[in-house]
């Protein structure tokens, strides 16, 4: 079988937990492969996310591991099963390769927890906040309005996400561009699957607080991805440590932010400081 030119972040990660899990177990490649009839070589590539695995060589490989649990281990087959095409395919030469990545990685998920600090997180932006973002780039434009489906009144994907104030006051589009995606932040948490929380300026704790990052939470936490994003395209990371890094870091996060948003909420009197609050007052500030 040729090996990949392109490996995606699904078939890299694969390859990725297959290491993990073989190392796991203290077992050279070499005596892996052998466990299912081929050399270490072979091995080393499908580790490396360059060919695949057929299933049954899988089922071997996880028993020799001695990994047990059903739900890893089927989330890992369908993991190394996949085609890689979705929706997302018809945009291959529009949009970064990440962006694909991330897209097929939502496909699969179970939930989404985001931290922005500049910017509205995608998933959330309005139409006409995206075509700045984006620079008017049509294409760009609706793999972002796809992305959106996820999450709208036809999905179920869990999302919550910590924004940092400063996304809210940045005039990106001007003041009537930034009034309605403040109105929409407030609006689409009417879902009873999305959460936004706001971290403001006078949060006096320094978690990263400067750090951009989504945790992808795939169908077992042990395949749960932290991404990062750049300026060049975006960055994943799914070894144990980050997992737990990010994953404690995104729990410091929501305590250090404001309540909750909660557009029910809107008429009631307000002693408190809350998301819901601040918006508001940024808000009537443009």
């Amino acid at each position: 079988m040729a090996l990949r030119t392109h490996i995606s972040e699904r078939q890299r990660r694969f390859g990725a937990e297959l290491r993990r899990l073989r190392e796991g177990a203290g077992l050279a490649v070499k005596d892996a492969g052998a466990l299912v009839g081929m050399g270490g070589p072979q091995l080393s590539h499908i580790e490396a996310g360059r060919t695949g695995l057929d299933p049954d060589r899988l089922t071997v490989l996880l028993d020799a591991y001695g990994h047990t649990d059903e739900t890893y281990a089927a989330a890992l087959h369908r993991m190394g099963l996949s085609n890689g095409k979705g929706w997302w395919s018809a945009f291959k030469g529009f949009v970064h390769t990440s962006a694909l990545d991330l897209a097929e990685s939502e496909s699969t998920a179970v939930s989404l927890s985001s931290y922005e600090t500049l910017l509205i997180p995608g998933l959330l932006q309005v139409p006409r906040y995206s075509e700045v973002i984006l620079s008017g780039d049509e294409k760009k434009m609706e793999f972002r309005r796809s992305r959106q489906q996820a999450i709208s009144s036809d999905g179920s994907l869990p999302l919550h996400a910590v924004i940092h104030e400063a996304a809210l006051h940045s005039r990106f589009g001007g003041p009537r561009v930034m009034r309605e995606q403040l109105d929409y932040l407030v609006e689409v948490t009417e879902l009873p699957h999305v959460t936004i929380q706001i971290l403001p300026f006078r949060c006096t704790e320094y978690v990263s607080t400067d750090t951009s990052f989504m945790i992808v939470h795939g169908p077992h936490s042990d395949l749960d991805t932290v991404l990062m994003e750049h300026p060049g395209g975006s960055t994943y990371h799914g070894d144990p440590e980050s997992l737990v890094a990010y994953h404690s870091k995104f729990e410091r996060l929501k305590s250090l932010a404001l309540p909750e948003l909660e557009a029910s909420r809107a008429l009631r009197s307000r002693a408190d400081h809350d998301s819901w609050g601040l918006i508001q007052h940024i808000r009537y500030a443009l």
